[in-house]
């Protein structure tokens, strides 16, 4: 019996090139196929066939505290409550304000930008 991240890879085949949304998905070079993610919390990942892995990768840097760490899924969803997307400028309310930043760690020239434009210098 095929496992269901083999029937969603087949059935995503269907739908897109190569059945994923990356060619580093696509495990074509390692002679295999993608699992297909169910959920995950911390840094651990569940696939849609109750397979656990670790995720040494963390979504490239968005999921540094984990994945859905309570901390981040409350304020999401305190503020969701109010609204999820506007096209006017968001109120007082808002609680990123640019004092709570730290811009000053911030070098652009450290960073590598990945977009399918030549590098500038």
């Amino acid at each position: 019996m095929a496992s269901r991240s083999s029937q969603l890879f087949r059935t995503a085949q269907q739908y897109i090139p190569g059945g994923v949304n990356s060619p580093v998905r696509a495990f074509r070079n390692v002679d295999g196929e993608p699992f297909f993610v169910d959920r995950a919390k911390g840094a651990k990942i569940w696939d849609v066939d109750g397979n656990e892995y670790i995720d040494y990768v963390g979504s490239w840097g968005p999921a540094i505290l984990g994945h859905a760490p309570n901390v981040v899924v409350d304020v999401i969803r305190e503020t969701a409550t109010r609204g999820v997307s506007f096209r006017n400028s968001q109120s007082a309310r808002s609680r990123a304000r640019p004092a709570d930043l730290r811009l000053d760690a911030f070098d652009p020239r450290r960073c590598e930008w990945s977009t399918a434009e030549p590098k500038r210098p």
